[in-house]
């Protein structure tokens, strides 16, 4: 099986070539969904992010309210990396058991995770190919405040945030630029699979 990371900056497309790449046939796993799962009652990281921060961060229905725990950590770049060594572990080891099955039941297949912070973790290196997707700042901006009815303040202190896409790409074995029409990018989607397939045939 072909691990692949897809990762890309804020409003890049991740999402569009994450969908695409599953219905042409990859296996996805989001890396932003298991860091939900990893913090809901049960979850791994559940009782210790309760620990940490208290029932403050609870709804009444016993849930954490991601939006009050995000106030939190974001207003404090110390608890963000508490927070962060409780819940990327998490998701770390909920991503290699759903690899696990995953290869069990189609060792020939390719499975994809998509993380925004894929590089930045130093995660990068644990898999076999990087998809990295691009755009200009100006689009990201436009995306950023037509999905997500941030104002343009709001978008760029997100992006500053950021690793430049001129510094990201020094790890990408395949970028794929959004920037134009859909087609065009689904094109670009089937060139990078078709290597893909390739590569894991070479390798098999």
């Amino acid at each position: 099986m072909l691990k692949v990371g897809l990762t890309g900056g804020y409003a890049s497309g991740k999402s569009f070539v994450a969908a695409t790449l599953e219905d042409l046939g990859c296996h996805l796993i989001y890396a932003d969904k298991l860091g939900h799962a990893v913090l809901e009652p049960g979850g791994e990281a559940y009782q210790p992010a309760l620990k940490l921060f208290g029932p403050e961060i609870l709804s009444p229905d016993g849930l954490i309210n991601r939006k009050q725990l995000g106030s939190i950590v974001f207003a404090s770049r110390d608890l963000l990396d508490k927070l962060s060594a409780i819940v990327h572990p998490a998701v770390f080891r909920l991503e290699e058991k759903m690899l696990s099955q995953i290869a069990e039941i189609d060792p020939e297949g390719i499975a994809v995770i998509e993380a925004a912070i894929l590089i930045e973790t130093g995660r990068y290196c644990s898999f076999d190919s990087i998809i990295l997707t691009v755009c200009s700042r100006d689009a990201q901006i436009a995306r950023g405040m037509t999905r997500d009815g941030l104002t343009r303040e709001q978008v760029l202190a997100r992006l500053s945030k950021q690793m430049p896409n001129e510094e990201t790409q020094r790890y990408a074995d395949y970028v794929i630029n959004t920037e134009g029409t859909k087609s065009e990018t689904v094109k670009q989607i089937r060139k990078v699979l078709l290597d893909l397939m390739q590569r894991r045939g070479s390798t098999s």
